[in-house]
């Protein structure tokens, strides 16, 4: 065989066909569909945040809910006129006419000597004694709100919560 004669030449096998390549339309939207995906992903990171703050405020406030109740429980077991140890809360409250307000840093640490003082840390509690106590049993409503600087009292100690960001509220039923 000639080596310079047309049929002699080896085909080529490294070519493709034309139907395994993407066109330049099929990436663009691709991408496109990509770029969309993102957005909405980044556009729901807000309303996450929000919400898991919103979840750690509840979980603090449960926390000093329960918190105060263990304190008035142990309360009951004072002699009349001593008040409880960790709170200051008044053990006997047949002749409280007045709610106790307590004061908590971010964390649900109480603030030492701010019980019925304002207060302009993150959490407030406000423990409305219910009823004259029975000989049994005595009943407490405790609501804890924040931010605390948006609690106004009235003349009588209520608490306005009306401007409050959020609040827990509990009733706590107290056996001796």
């Amino acid at each position: 065989m000639n080596p310079l004669t047309f049929s002699s030449r080896p085909v080529l096998k490294g070519s493709l066909p034309k139907a395994a390549a993407f066109s330049l339309i099929e990436v663009t939207l691709a991408l496109g569909i990509a770029a969309f995906s993102l957005l909405t992903l980044f556009a729901l990171l807000p309303v996450a945040l929000k919400t898991q703050q919103a979840s750690i405020q509840q979980t603090t406030a449960n926390t000093i809910a329960s918190q105060i109740i263990a304190d008035l429980s142990a309360a009951l077991r004072l002699p009349p006129g001593q008040q409880s140890k960790q709170f200051n809360l008044h053990g006997r409250w047949a002749a409280r006419l007045h709610p106790d307000t307590l004061c908590f840093a971010k964390d649900g640490t109480f603030i030492p000597n701010s019980t019925n003082q304002p207060c302009t840390d993150v959490f407030v509690a406000v423990v409305t004694y219910l009823e004259p106590p029975t000989e049994t049993t005595s009943l407490a409503d405790i609501t804890v709100a924040w931010p605390a600087g948006a609690i106004q009292f009235d003349a009588n100690g209520q608490p306005n919560l009306s401007n409050a960001a959020g609040q827990v509220e509990t009733f706590a039923a107290v056996n001796r």
